[in-house]
């Protein structure tokens, strides 16, 4: 098993969590949500000559993909995101950039589907379609490492908004319900904002849930 270590970074105008998973054997290192502030997360990898590998994206809002296209450029590496965010990324609506005064489209290389396990810097990862936040919104389970990112699908006592396009309530309750509280207690949840968390601590005393 490799061994992760998980850099967080705030980024962009609301303050998303920015997460570099780091396999510290090798220095390969998964980008997750990227949504500002590039030359900051440039000057970190750097200094810790850490070695990008991929990009990946929990949904495709604003906040969590702004500076993708600038550090996939910068490192040659690919965008991941699941196929059910391929409007999402195309519609300056849906993905929220028109509401902050930057209307922008999105791109990505590989598209997920759910359940779909895949092998990135060393690191086996099980991609959990979460829809609701957003259509294609997901979480990254770190199975043998017991981390998940949670992206905006899940938040320490809260989940993600679902008044925006392509959300539903519903359906973001049940995905979280059937998919992620079914994870073991003691696996850590890292979310697209606020503190980290725990799937047992979300089981007991998360009211959405």
């Amino acid at each position: 098993m490799a061994d992760l270590q998980v850099l967080e970074y705030n980024v962009g105008d609301i303050g998303t969590n920015c997460y570099f998973m780091v396999n510290t054997g090798t220095k390969e290192t998964i980008i997750v949500d990227p949504g500002g502030d590039a030359p900051m997360l440039e000057r970190n990898i750097a200094a810790q000559n850490l070695k990008p590998v991929a990009i990946f994206l929990t949904h495709a809002h604003y906040d969590h993909a702004h500076h993708a296209k600038i550090l996939k450029e910068k490192y040659q590496v690919p965008v991941y995101v699941h196929e059910a965010e391929r409007t999402t990324l195309e519609d300056r609506n849906m993905n929220a950039s028109a509401m902050f005064r930057c209307p922008e489209t999105y791109e990505a290389d590989v598209f997920l589907r759910d359940g779909q396990e895949i092998s990135v810097a060393g690191f086996e990862i099980q991609v959990l379609h979460t829809p609701g936040h957003t259509p294609g919104g997901c979480c990254y389970y770190f199975a043998e490492n017991k981390v998940l990112i949670s992206g905006d699908s899940l938040f320490n006592g809260s989940i993600g908004r679902t008044d925006f396009p392509g959300g539903s309530m519903s359906q973001l309750v049940r995905s979280l319900r059937e998919k992620v509280l079914t994870l073991p207690r003691d696996v850590e949840v890292y979310p697209g904002h606020m503190s980290r968390t725990t799937i047992g601590r979300e089981a007991d005393y998360n009211p959405f849930l």
